[in-house]
């Protein structure tokens, strides 16, 4: 008899070998999708920055914007305005200036699903103000990087990122 084809044992093979692959190819494959989704964050809360200075000295008349508002103005990209991009959260908080504090603001970038587990989006959370300086920590999604309070600008739970 001459058969032609895969036998049952080799087709087995041939599925576990593939098997074998993908569980090494899988978790290299969701690192590297977390790492993606943490440099886009590092690059959104800068041009959220960058967005907020030219917003204060033009349309903002010395005062910052909200997401809404830096979009408006197409500062920002409409995905970003909508306060969530790869994986990340985004806010910003806003204080407008008065006769005894200058105007300040807060932007957050918040991983998703926090951690190093498969299914997580980022295991850093990041912050920048008006001084322009972006914090990182990761520290979980309750102690993200923040400034004391609106007239005291310390920053707590963060370390400054490399440029």
């Amino acid at each position: 008899m001459n058969d032609k084809g895969f036998s049952l044992i080799e087709l087995i093979i041939v599925v576990v070998i593939i098997g074998i692959i993908a569980a090494i190819a899988v978790p290299n494959f969701l690192a590297a999708r977390r790492s993606a989704s943490q440099a886009s964050a590092v690059s959104s809360i800068r041009l959220i920055s960058s967005a907020q200075e030219t917003y204060q000295i033009t349309t903002g008349t010395g005062n910052f914007g909200s997401l809404v508002q830096l979009r408006n103005d197409r500062l920002i990209d409409d995905v970003l305005a909508t306060g969530a991009k790869s994986g990340y959260t985004y806010s910003i908080t806003t204080f407008n200036s008065t006769s005894t504090n200058p105007s300040v603001f807060n932007a957050y970038a918040n991983a998703a699903i926090f951690g190093t587990s498969p299914v997580s989006t980022g295991s850093r959370n990041y912050y920048v103000n008006e001084s322009g300086t972006i914090y990182e920590n990761s520290a979980g999604q309750d102690n993200p990087p923040d400034a004391t309070s609106n007239t005291d600008r310390t920053i707590v739970n963060g370390t400054p990122l490399a440029r």
